[in-house]
């Protein structure tokens, strides 16, 4: 396909974009992924890249290369940018900066650990541990962490707080007990069954059933 017959292609996919939320693919003339976006509105957003004359660079060579473009209409804006990082995760397209390496949203980690820590994180380790997530709107997630850290007594530390480690009184307590952020699990305060029943109750928050 030459230049002409592609500028005359993406344009007809151009004027027939929705105006819905989503995401957009663009792919060189190999088929492959070469940039992926989000958008309030496809139509409005993806008619951006062709109707004015971009600046020397990135920009502009990117659009050079589109050959073809693909779409996907999501129901919120939220939905696009969820789908978005993913998608670049994914692929790991060429023209994507952004979001393209450790940069990604955090989700809200419960440890696999005989007392299970809640935190945030960036990193998904496959060992157990539960993940909610990821959040796009990251002060709402620390909404949540704030509403878990009023309604349940949990540790924070990093020790490991085994069995036998408890038994063999390791540990002291710390600030966190005196002011009641804490109800003492490293010095058998809180047994295991009571601390699992909060975090069985976490769980259900995480999943939106508050």
């Amino acid at each position: 396909m030459d230049e002409l017959k592609t500028n005359d292609y993406l344009k007809g996919i151009v004027l027939n974009l929705p105006e819905s939320p989503g995401i957009y693919q663009y792919l060189n003339a190999e088929g492959t992924i070469i940039y992926v976006g989000k958008a309030k509105n496809l139509k409005r957003r993806v008619s951006s890249y062709f109707n004015r004359e971009h600046e020397p660079g990135k920009t502009r060579v990117l659009v050079s290369k589109i050959a073809n473009i693909r779409y996907i209409v999501v129901n919120t804006e939220e939905d696009a940018l969820l789908l978005e990082n993913n998608l670049i995760k994914k692929y790991k397209p060429r023209y994507n900066v952004l979001l393209k390496d450790d940069k990604t949203y955090p989700s809200i980690c419960v440890q696999n650990e005989y007392f299970p820590r809640v935190f945030k994180t960036r990193r998904i380790i496959r060992n157990g541990s539960s993940y909610y997530g990821p959040y796009s709107h990251i002060p709402s997630m620390y909404a949540v962490l704030d509403l878990i850290k009023h309604l349940y007594p949990l540790r924070t530390c990093n020790l490991n707080l085994s069995p036998e480690n408890i038994r063999a009184g390791k540990f002291n307590v710390c600030l966190e007990y005196h002011i009641k952020n804490c109800a003492g699990p490293c010095i058998g305060k809180q047994n295991q069954e009571e601390y699992l029943k909060n975090i069985a109750e976490i769980k259900e928050i995480l999943k939106g059933n508050t």
